[in-house]
């Protein structure tokens, strides 16, 4: 049986063959694709981002 189809869009970019290497290693080793990988680590640093963002405007806030 057929997989659902992700509601996904095509994201193509040019990185460092040095950081490609390094994606391709740890998806072997983890045993999970890069799309996968790609998209956890960009969820990550965008929700670590967003924190730091909402700590920042917290912190002017105060000050005012």
């Amino acid at each position: 049986m057929a997989r659902a189809k992700k509601d996904g869009i095509y994201l193509n970019v040019c990185i460092e063959s040095k950081i490609y290497r390094k994606l391709d290693d740890f998806c072997i080793e983890a045993g999970q694709t890069k799309t996968v990988v790609v998209e956890r680590a960009l969820a990550e640093y965008i929700n670590h981002y967003e924190k730091k963002q909402k700590m920042l405007r917290d912190l002017e806030d105060s000050d005012a």
